[in-house]
């Protein structure tokens, strides 16, 4: 479940950022957690379509900067499978200048 959620944000950068963009991968560890952050400086999500990503009923389909289409249901899984290991997932974004994507999960003991 862990290279999914990976493999689907790099994915997601890769997808919303223009060739020759940059994506970063950052990661943190603490006594208790271990987080990954996925940025890029691709187009940017507005605070609107933010606040929706994660939920299954809403429509979240959004155009690559290719016209690479999507279904919608890669984040809801990150989303689900983080929660399934005692973690989470968030967003900062904006529009024009990139988002970053982190998810925290407990480190095993």
């Amino acid at each position: 479940m862990f290279s999914i959620i990976l493999r689907n944000l790099i994915t997601n950068a890769v997808k919303f950022t223009q060739r020759k963009g940059k994506i970063s991968i950052f990661s943190n560890e603490t006594d208790k957690n271990i987080q990954i952050s996925i940025k890029d400086n691709g187009i940017g999500i507005s605070p609107e379509k933010q606040e929706k990503l994660f939920q299954i009923d809403s429509n979240n389909l959004l155009q690559g900067t290719e016209e690479e289409k999507g279904t919608g249901l890669g984040l809801i899984l990150c989303r689900d499978f983080t929660k399934k290991h005692g973690g989470k997932i968030w967003i900062k974004s904006e529009l024009g200048k990139g988002s970053t994507f982190t998810f925290s999960i407990p480190k095993i003991a």
